[in-house]
This record gives structure tokens, sequence and C-alpha cells, in this order.
């Protein structure tokens, strides 16, 4: 519900029951819950069907190859969790693909610059090696209809929601940079720790090449 109350001056019973009165216009299962089916619904009603094919749910191991090349760079835990946030997201009406995994440091600090230094705007506070990014802890997704990149919209909300659900960390939820592409998760072992405690131990731990895990 975290969306939804965030967005209107609703108590949380009047927003419950809003919801499922729209549930109930829109054919759904009326739980009061603003999950990612019923944004759905609710884009599909307001805005129509997407233009293109809709994305059929990936079966086996895989997902899209432009999602596993990226996957890929990823520590080894977090790339079911990556496919499985495709794959349900899919299944929800949306054509997701993850679009950046890992970034070297030159990569990060070349993003950094961006509205600074470069042309552009500032798309991020992180330095290198003060992003989840640097350690193979994050991934951003996109957003398509058929081969049109979709760069913002209610999916990327959608998305947060399931992400949310399956225990990743979302940018939309970012107070700094609203990020909703973006996806990271922390390992258990940082729980106790701040978010700066937490990156310096990951660079050390890089550094010495130790094995970073969830």
């Amino acid at each position: 519900m975290r969306f939804w109350t965030t967005s209107m001056s609703l108590s949380k019973t009047d927003a419950i029951e809003l919801v499922r009165q729209i549930q109930k216009r829109l054919g759904l299962v009326t739980d009061g819950i603003m999950g990612p089916k019923t944004l759905t619904a609710m884009h599909r009603a307001l805005c129509g069907e997407a233009q293109g094919r809709l994305p059929e749910v990936p079966q086996g191991d895989r997902v899209d190859d432009r999602s596993e090349r990226n996957i890929a760079t990823l520590i080894p835990a977090l790339q079911p969790i990556a496919r499985e946030l495709v794959r349900r997201c899919v299944k929800a009406g949306w054509w997701v693909k993850v679009i950046c995994g890992r970034r070297t440091y030159a990569e990060q600090e070349e993003l950094y610059a961006k509205g600074r230094t470069e042309p552009g705007k500032i798309v991020t506070n992180a330095r290198a090696g003060h992003s989840m990014h640097n350690f193979g802890l994050a991934f951003d997704i996109g957003i398509f209809d058929g081969t049109t990149y979709i760069p913002d919209g209610l999916g990327y909300k959608a998305a947060g929601l399931i992400g949310r659900d399956i225990g990743l960390v979302w940018g939309g939820d970012f107070k700094s940079i609203n990020d909703e592409p973006h996806f990271e998760i922390h390992p258990k072992w940082a729980y106790s720790l701040t978010s700066r405690e937490m990156l310096e131990r990951l660079r050390k731990m890089q550094a010495d090449g130790k094995e970073i895990t969830i």
C-alpha cells in the first residue's frame, strides 16, 4: 500500500476501500492491495492495450538474451532473483528487460560526471566505489513496448512493488534521486550497518579479492 497511501491524502482505511472499488470495477480480486496486477489493469483501462506484441513469460532457467548478458555480470546469488523479477513483471503484462548490471569504477565515474563536468542531467550521486552496481549487487531494468524503450511510467512502479516482494531494494524509494528502474540487494551481514559502512566494507572486500555474498 505504500505507493498508494503516499500518493493521496486519504486514511489507510479509505485508501483500501477505494482500491477495492477500483478492483471490483476492473473485475479483479477485491483485496484492497494496490499491487502490480491492479496497477496494470488500471493502466490498460485508462491508456488502452500496449501497442505491439505482448511478451511471452520466459520459461526454463533463462530470460531474454539482453537481460541474460547483464544478469551474468551480477554476483551469482543475485542472478536468480533478477530473473524472477523479469518473469513476474512479464507475467503481470510488462515487457521488462535488465539493461544494466555491474559497472566498473571507470564507468561509474563517467556516469557521475553527467550534469557536472559533462553534458546532460545528473543521474547519480554515487562516485566510483559508492554504488552497489560496482559490486554486482545492483541492476537496472527497462520497460519496452515491442522494441521501443519506455523511459518512465506506471510499469516501473508495478515492477517496484514486485521487486520489494522478492526482497530487493527499489530505487523508487530513494530520497536523494528517485531511480525507479534501479534494484539492489543488501547482504545479510550488512543489515546492522549504515549504507556508508556497508559500502566501505564492500570496497575493501573487492580490493582484497574476497568473494561478495548476500
